[in-house]
């Protein structure tokens, strides 16, 4: 089970830091990622990184700008926000997959995903 956090409403510009946490203790078994939904629009791929964290992959449109990382020891996995912009406005879902070893941008390949947690960023 994955549980998000960390959403909220924040100005253009700031920063936020988004949390999922998964029970269970084959965490580290698990490629993890963050994907975002808005209103109107499909869901797409935001990051992902490996199980042990050694690679991480960016859609083009976050790259500089947000960072993943995990934490095997806590079974959480984290995406870090700056320089939002008003169209970074989404439900942001967390994901996990055993089926590769490394990383995907395929929402089809995560069968495990956690509830949204809402990113609002106002101009």
């Amino acid at each position: 089970q994955l549980q998000a956090s960390g959403g909220g409403l924040v100005l253009t510009g700031g920063s936020l830091r988004l949390s999922c946490a998964a029970s269970g203790r084959t965490f580290s078994s698990y490629a993890l990622g963050w994907f975002r939904q808005a209103p109107g629009k499909e869901r797409e791929f935001v990051a992902a990184i490996s199980r042990r964290g050694g690679i991480t992959d960016y859609a083009d449109f976050v790259k500089g700008r947000f960072a993943i990382s995990r934490d095997n020891a806590k079974n959480t996995v984290y995406l870090q926000m700056n320089s939002l912009k008003p169209d970074d406005t989404a439900a942001y879902y967390c994901a996990a997959s055993a089926r590769f070893s490394g990383t995907s941008a395929v929402i089809n390949d995560y069968p495990y995903w956690g509830q949204g947690t809402q990113v609002t960023v106002s101009s």
